[in-house]
């Protein structure tokens, strides 16, 4: 009689764990599938919203230089007979990376950082009696103020330029720095992040 109740009582123990487990399972597959809806709208938000950022960079950098530019934004720039020493007190000073050197109204070359080491102390002169015109770098690469930002994020890129100055009609309209044209594309993207995760918080 006992080993009779033994082995009913173990049957049936193991039936209902037979039925008990993939029941469970059902129920895990029922709570994702009344989930799904929410995970499928989270997901489509942050596509969309990654979508719009990258439409939006696409325009940035579609807009021409023009829309960088800032009224009555001041150029930095000397005469051809400027000393370097005074060249790099000015620079220091404005805390800037290059000057144009402009003879009258002309643009006839720039003098960078890179110049004062390479042309003036690598090449062991005194920069108390050279000229900025003896070391500057001639006839710089310039560009039109239509001309757009990514095409002058290529320039920069693949020449190595720091700065890009903007003529038009032979006039010098402004210096658009390498680091002008990064911060001007990636200025909204925190913005956007956080309303990026906001959303998918939503």
């Amino acid at each position: 009689m006992r080993k009779l109740l033994y082995q009913s009582g173990t049957g049936t123990v193991l039936a209902f764990l037979s039925t008990a487990v993939p029941a469970a399972q059902l129920e895990d597959v029922q709570t994702l599938i009344s989930r799904g809806p929410m995970y499928a709208l989270v997901l489509f938000a942050i596509i969309a919203a990654v979508w719009v950022y990258s439409m939006r960079l696409r325009d940035k950098r579609a807009a021409p230089l023009k829309r960088l530019l800032q009224e009555g934004e001041a150029i930095h720039s000397v005469g051809p007979d400027t000393l370097v020493t005074a060249c790099v007190r000015t620079m220091t000073a404005e805390k800037i990376g290059a000057l144009m050197v402009m003879d009258g109204e002309t643009l006839i070359g720039i003098f960078t950082e890179r110049d004062a080491l390479n042309k003036v102390l690598a090449a062991g002169l005194d920069p108390r009696s050279t000229k900025v015109s003896e070391v500057m770098t001639r006839d710089p690469y310039c560009v039109p103020p239509t001309t757009s930002v990514g095409a002058a994020m290529g320039l920069v890129t693949q020449r190595r330029f720091r700065h890009l100055p903007i003529v038009e009609n032979g006039k010098l309209l402004a210096v658009i720095s390498s680091g002008d044209l990064t911060h001007w594309l990636v200025k909204d993207k925190i913005g956007e992040v956080r309303e990026l995760v906001d959303l998918a918080a939503r």
